[in-house]
């Protein structure tokens, strides 16, 4: 519109039934636009809440094992690494030593290696194995990023969510065990076939 009076513009703004909002005070002139600012502050809220959706929070998850760990324990405790990592949150792993085990901490360095070597296919070692007093301690980070992870996460659940709308009344286990029935009713019907044909 170019440079108009103040009394000018606020006249334009009643007409068209819009506001007069300072965009920029400090350049020469002011720089005013006409906008319905309600709207504005609406569209601008909408949007903040959406970033904040979308956002990722970093967060340390800690594991915390001994050096005599049983092979069970040990699965049990990877299999909770494997989750953290699958969902995009680093983990902080310790090895808590008490008495003579102080006296080896190689136990716990082999620990953690091999836990390291069992994940790396979803996670790297983000900061190498270093003993902190009593305890040894190492940090996994995964491979992909939080927003990829919940990403994929909404994905299979709107998965789960058409297929319960295409079988209604159906659950999962119902249809996965329909799956196992065919597959069993298909190898009782080979071996007919086999004596028809000798």
């Amino acid at each position: 519109m170019g440079i108009v009076p103040l009394a000018k513009a606020l006249e334009l703004a009643q007409e068209y039934d819009l506001d007069l909002v300072e965009v920029a005070a400090n350049a020469r002139p002011p720089v005013c636009k006409l906008m319905d600012y309600g709207k504005f502050k609406y569209e601008s809220a909408m949007k903040a809440r959406e970033a904040r959706k979308n956002q990722a929070h970093t967060v340390i998850k800690e594991m915390k094992l001994r050096p005599k760990i049983d092979p069970h324990d040990y699965d049990t405790k990877k299999g909770h690494v494997v989750r953290f990592l699958k969902q995009g949150d680093k983990v902080k792993i310790t090895i808590m030593f008490r008495g003579r085990e102080q006296s080896r901490p190689e136990l716990g360095y082999r620990l953690l290696q091999r836990l390291a070597e069992d994940v790396q296919d979803l996670g790297f070692v983000e900061s190498n194995p270093k003993q902190d007093g009593r305890n040894m301690i190492m940090v996994l980070g995964p491979h992909k990023k939080k927003t990829e992870a919940m990403a994929e996460a909404r994905q299979a659940q709107e998965a789960r969510k058409a297929e319960a709308k295409a079988n209604p009344g159906r659950s999962q286990n119902a249809a996965d065990a329909d799956a196992v029935n065919a597959e069993v009713d298909v190898e009782d019907e080979a071996p007919a076939e086999a004596s028809a044909e000798a």
